[in-house]
């Protein structure tokens, strides 16, 4: 007995090093868990294929019009049906993901640009600098973004173009105001100010500190204002404010097709599954990637 214990307490302690994750493949482990949001980003990975390879997928030209082939129903030889002037609708709509998507992306990433330094701007220099920020975003929030839009794209014209500006303009107050709230906490922190006692340029304190520490919530954002953008580059089409014919926009699609509810459903049906999918797709992701990089979520 004696000897067991003696040898007991010759035993060197064992520790086991536990590996430490990289950030990023530690929040890919946790949105690979998420199965809804990888459901979304199959979806959003999907229709992004879909707009890259539409010309080997469409069968037919877009704007191909055959009046003899005119409100065809779904069949071999056109799986969506046919339109009004006798146009394909499936290649149509393959064709307009291409244009919903780079509506998308570029619209929120033009807010994502111009929110972002309105917000850091606002919230770092602070005083009449962020009232008067402060109160152009209060103004621009006061009307329905819908409403702000059709006057944006009232005033520069209707086009495709000028629809990707307009809804760039309504969203830039929800990115700065999201990124003045983050600015304002941030830049209370200790390496903050301590950057500031040894000197720092201000410059360098916004891009190297407080920019990378608050961007976290603003790609959450950014990934739901995408599906936002689309439902809104739609309404404008819908309203003939947006892409003109014979572009095929899923919304101008719908405007084109109102009229044949009834004796043409699938003119309607496909283009506004189309919508439904993709806003849908970029919803579940943006729910995914919120619970991932926003440390109230987390267990």
């Amino acid at each position: 007995m004696a000897e067991l214990i003696k040898k007991a307490a010759n035993i060197e302690p064992v520790f086991v090093e536990e590996k430490l994750l990289p950030p990023w493949k530690e929040a890919w482990i946790s949105f690979y868990k998420n199965r809804l949001a990888l459901a979304g980003l199959g979806i959003v990975g999907f229709f992004i294929m879909i707009a890259i390879l539409a010309p080997i997928i469409a069968p037919y030209s877009f704007k191909e019009q055959v009046l003899t082939d005119r409100m065809l129903p779904p069949s071999s030889d056109h799986w969506f049906g046919t339109d009004d002037f006798g146009r394909d609708i499936f290649s149509r709509i393959v064709y307009g993901a291409r244009i919903s998507l780079w509506v998308g992306f570029f619209s929120v990433l033009g807010s994502v640009v111009f929110g972002t330094i309105l917000g850091i701007v606002a919230g770092y220099y602070g005083r009449w600098i962020d009232s008067l920020i402060s109160r152009i975003f209060d103004i621009m929030l006061a009307f329905p973004s819908i409403l702000l839009a059709i006057a944006v794209v009232a005033i520069l014209g209707p086009s495709l173009q000028n629809a990707l500006i307009a809804i760039a303009v309504i969203n830039i107050p929800n990115f700065g105001r999201l990124v003045r709230s983050k600015v304002l906490s941030v830049k209370q922190e200790e390496y903050i100010m301590a950057a500031r006692a040894v000197g720092m340029k201000d410059t360098r304190i916004l891009f190297r500190h407080i920019l990378p520490n608050s961007i976290s919530p603003v790609i959450v954002q950014a990934t739901l204002a995408i599906a936002t953008s689309i439902i809104e580059a739609a309404a404008l089409g819908f309203l003939g404010m947006g892409a003109q014919a014979p572009t095929p926009e899923w919304g101008k699609m719908l405007a084109d097709s109102k009229n044949y509810i009834t004796q043409a459903p699938w003119t309607l049906f496909f283009p506004g599954i189309a919508i439904m999918l993709t806003v849908l797709g970029f919803n579940l992701m943006g729910d995914g990637l919120r619970d991932v990089l926003d440390p109230k979520m987390k267990n």
